[in-house]
């Protein structure tokens, strides 16, 4: 009999909870015959007490990474109709400017990204953020489309690492019962970042040129690098399953500022860490869930990069003025923290697979109408807000699922897979919608075209269930 149960965060039941790697031992005194009995106590049945602050601190810091790597990844979208006035860029030549990043992402999800289940979430978070301040300065200096796209590839790696390993984290230092809220909070930084990058565009390009952006963009990575040397702790997971030197004593001042009871031993040392085994995201009975969690982010990949790469485009091409159009791909993303945030609230009640299915068949209705519907600007921002919600809100849904899906062993690793599969999918995206822009589709054909992976995503997510 299968001893796997991939059951929804909300649920507060974890498969990973039962796994001997993760209790920790605490001594409890000299039995009748005079030995003393180790018990096993489980990390996650410990009292959670809620939100302590290192928590808050913990996913609030996650979320504001998260919102850095919103940063730099939809700020050519705000700045292509410039660049490509600017460089003599045609769709296709930008579309390979836009896939650069999401390429890097690409490889970072499948080979740095489980990195961290062998070295460790703390590094890995702290190299990849280095590697994107350097990138974003570069691109910032970048004086042809080579230097461009090679500065956008090497972006594109840190924050596919990056992610996987911030969303590896938040799942672990949240309460039990606040796994599926905090993963949402941590992936709305990414939309509010989106929003901010926005303003502050349609603020500064009228008036400078679009270095000046990708230049703070890389200056704010340099700010925030040391905030999370000083506040980001090491996984208690992952310390338990590795045990480096120090290991206890590192655990302990996790423990006694997460409000926790302090453990006095570690378990036993495995022989060997596999945290770098593909084939043990298909054991156990997850060979269904994770098939379907790589389609149906690919899917979801495909329309949600065509959409961050090109609405502001589409919507100058629709009639807006460029300072509206911006505004129009700014309100996209505050949709999108909002989504995301709702998705994850009403997970808890809900469930988090219907959730997510619902949001994504809404986001391919919302996205045809945006294409067929000709509007005034105010109901265009608003129907632009909602396929933000939508889109958002049920693709993130996947996270969530692939971070309950996967043990702590693997949990980076199962997250950057199903991440990086699904990068094909973001590369994909940008490149067609460029070849189909510059085919002279009509707005009405491609929206169409690219709700039906919405469509496909949104039944895959209904497959990711309890095995």
């Amino acid at each position: 009999m299968n001893s796997y149960d991939c059951t929804s965060p909300i649920e507060g039941v974890s498969h990973i909870a039962t796994t001997a790697l993760e209790m920790p031992l605490r001594q409890n005194g000299p039995g009748k015959d005079g030995t003393i009995h180790d018990t096993i106590v489980n990390v996650m049945e410990r009292p959670a007490h809620g939100w302590s602050l290192l928590r808050i601190l913990i996913v609030g810091l996650c979320s504001l990474l998260n919102a850095l790597d919103g940063m730099d990844i939809v700020i050519l979208s705000y700045v292509a109709p410039v660049l490509a006035k600017d460089w003599s860029l045609s769709p296709e030549r930008l579309g390979m400017v836009f896939s650069a990043s999401l390429a890097g992402m690409t490889l970072g999800c499948l080979f740095i990204a489980p990195l961290a289940d062998r070295f460790g979430r703390r590094p890995v978070i702290l190299s990849m953020l280095t590697l994107i301040m350097i990138s974003m300065m570069a691109s910032a200096f970048s004086t042809s489309l080579p230097e461009l796209v090679l500065a956008r590839f090497l972006t594109g790696i840190g924050i596919g690492a990056m992610l996987a390993s911030m969303t590896a984290v938040a799942a672990e230092f949240a309460p039990q019962r606040e796994k599926a809220l905090a993963i949402s909070i941590m992936l709305a930084g990414y939309p509010l970042g989106s929003v901010a990058t926005g303003m502050v565009a349609a603020a500064i390009l009228p008036h400078h040129h679009w270095q000046v952006i990708l230049l703070g963009a890389g200056i704010l990575s340099l700010a925030i690098l040391p905030v999370v040397f000083f506040i980001l702790p090491e996984s208690i997971d992952f310390l338990l399953r590795t045990q480096p030197k120090r290991a206890l004593q590192r655990i302990n001042r996790i423990e006694r500022r997460l409000g926790v009871a302090v453990s006095t031993a570690l378990p036993p040392k495995p022989s060997k860490v596999d945290g770098f085994v593909l084939r043990s995201l298909f054991d156990n009975g997850r060979a269904e869930a994770t098939a379907a969690l790589w389609v149906g982010v690919f899917m979801g990949f495909m329309t949600l990069y065509f959409a961050l790469s090109w609405i502001t485009n589409l919507a100058a091409q629709a009639g807006l003025p460029l300072e509206s159009a911006i505004y129009a791909g700014a309100i996209f993303n505050f949709g999108a923290f909002m989504g995301t945030i709702a998705v994850g609230r009403l997970a808890r009640d809900y469930g988090l697979r219907r959730s997510a299915t619902i949001a994504l068949g809404l986001a391919a209705v919302f996205l045809t109408l945006f294409g067929a519907v000709s509007m005034p600007l105010v109901p265009t921002l608003l129907l632009a807000m909602l396929v933000g919600m939508t889109i958002y809100g049920g693709f993130n849904a996947f996270y969530g699922l692939a971070a309950e899906l996967y043990p702590a062993a693997n949990r980076s690793t199962g997250v950057g897979w199903a991440m990086g599969i699904g990068r094909f999918g973001a590369v994909t995206g940008p490149l067609l919608g460029g070849v189909l822009i510059g085919q002279g589709l009509s707005l009405t054909m491609i929206m169409a075209i690219f709700s039906v992976p919405l469509l496909i995503a949104a039944f895959m997510a209904s497959r990711i269930r309890s095995c």
